[in-house]
């Protein structure tokens, strides 16, 4: 008997739980108590739900009975005290039945409320009346029974009867009900504000993001004319001349610019398709450098995968070009590589060139690197340059993410 009662416990306890975090299903649970149960569980808010939930999840199984048995100890501490006070009244089984009677279901009511405070705090006058009804209830059913049991007489239970019922209307409600509607009141303004901060930081991160992609936008838009031109001008100069180069910089061109079209399709990228994007471009940039310009690529097998931003490590190869190669006089080299360091990603852009310019970090593009990486990664990822002694090193640090692994 007692192994059916605590099955059908333990089904029904994880019957809410679920309802508590797919408020859908309680529309699908059995008619009656359990249907009931399920959909008042589901008109909740958001927050009442997860609260409600993480509180069951708390006190499972052997942690409640565990709490509930401390209540009842604590509350029939205080039977002796009610009967050394009022020992005429109350024998000592009588006080310990009362106080846990009283001690609980105070305890019950303070739960109620804490995890219905909006219910309670839009129908307060309600509540007070249902609580106070109850009560009063409760007081006409003890003198009935006080009545029938032969321990007072029907003409002294009346006659003490408006007096019990208006002392425990005012004692409910000014010590029971009033205390906790003030308490639900409290916790609905306090959900109320967490509810707007919440909204108020999702309207940040949905603005964040629009930046980001507008930047991003601006960013694509930025294979700069004048690089295009630069390059078709040299294309065109090596024709005239019937240098062989001109296919092969018209090739590179063409892979670059399909390489980077299949890149602004999407917000992420698999680290091989970004190296492949590099060295595309690195592939344009050498005929117009010559010899001032060496690069070397190094992307291991099991990182080809990893997923990133797309478009971030090109920005890191345009900055090492643009302010560190083609400055310098006698040009230098690039060095782009990718390693998996304690878990992470560590994507890095060595240079030799110029070096550490007087305010390392300001530009546009390694702030918009710096935006997208916070937005996709939050605090896991980084962005940092440093002066390596011959040039500037930049290194990125990313979770190790492959992109079948993204939901």
């Amino acid at each position: 008997m007692l192994s059916r009662i605590a099955k059908w416990y333990n089904g029904w306890e994880q019957e809410q739980l679920d309802v508590l975090d797919d408020p859908s299903l309680a529309a699908s649970l059995p008619p009656g108590y359990r249907r009931y149960g399920g959909q008042k569980l589901a008109a909740l808010s958001p927050i009442e739900r997860q609260q409600l939930r993480e509180f069951c999840l708390t006190y499972r199984g052997r942690r409640g009975w565990a709490a509930l048995g401390k209540q009842v100890l604590a509350f029939s501490a205080l039977a002796p005290l009610l009967h050394l006070a009022f020992p005429d009244k109350f024998s000592l089984l009588k006080a310990f039945l009362l106080t846990n009677l009283v001690g609980i279901t105070a305890v019950m009511g303070l739960v109620s409320v804490w995890f219905n405070y909006r219910k309670i705090a839009n129908h307060k006058l309600k509540v007070l009346l249902r609580f106070v009804g109850a009560t009063l209830c409760g007081v006409l059913i003890g003198a009935a029974m006080s009545y029938f049991s032969g321990d007072k007489p029907l003409d002294l239970v009346l006659e003490q009867l408006p007096r019990t019922l208006a002392l425990t209307a005012i004692g409910v409600g000014v010590l029971g009900a009033v205390p906790l509607i003030i308490i639900g009141a409290l916790r609905n303004r306090f959900s109320e504000t967490i509810a707007v901060q919440l909204q108020l930081e999702a309207e940040r991160e949905r603005m964040a993001r629009e930046l980001s992609e507008s930047q991003l936008r601006l960013l694509r838009a930025q294979i700069e004319p004048h690089f295009l031109f630069n390059t078709l001008g040299a294309v065109q100069q090596l024709a005239e001349n019937g240098a062989p180069e001109a296919a092969r910089l018209t090739a590179s061109l063409i892979a670059f610019l399909r390489a980077s079209m299949t890149d602004m399709r999407s917000e992420q990228a698999s680290l091989g398709a970004e190296f492949k994007l590099v060295e595309a471009y690195l592939q344009v940039m050498q005929p117009r450098l010559g010899a001032r310009l060496r690069y070397s690529l190094s992307l291991p097998d099991a990182l080809v995968s990893v997923s990133v931003p797309s478009m971030i490590l090109l920005t890191l190869v345009e900055n090492a070009i643009k302010h560190g190669i083609e400055p310098a006089l006698r040009g230098g080299e690039v060095h782009v590589s990718a390693a998996q360091e304690e878990g992470k990603v560590v994507i890095r852009v060595l240079d030799t060139g110029a070096g550490m310019s007087p305010e390392p970090g300001a530009g546009v593009g390694l702030e918009n690197v710096r935006h997208r990486l916070q937005l996709v990664h939050g605090g896991a990822a980084s962005l940092k340059l440093d002066d390596n002694g011959e040039g500037v090193a930049a290194e990125i640090v990313i979770p190790y993410q492959p992109i079948e692994q993204q939901a």
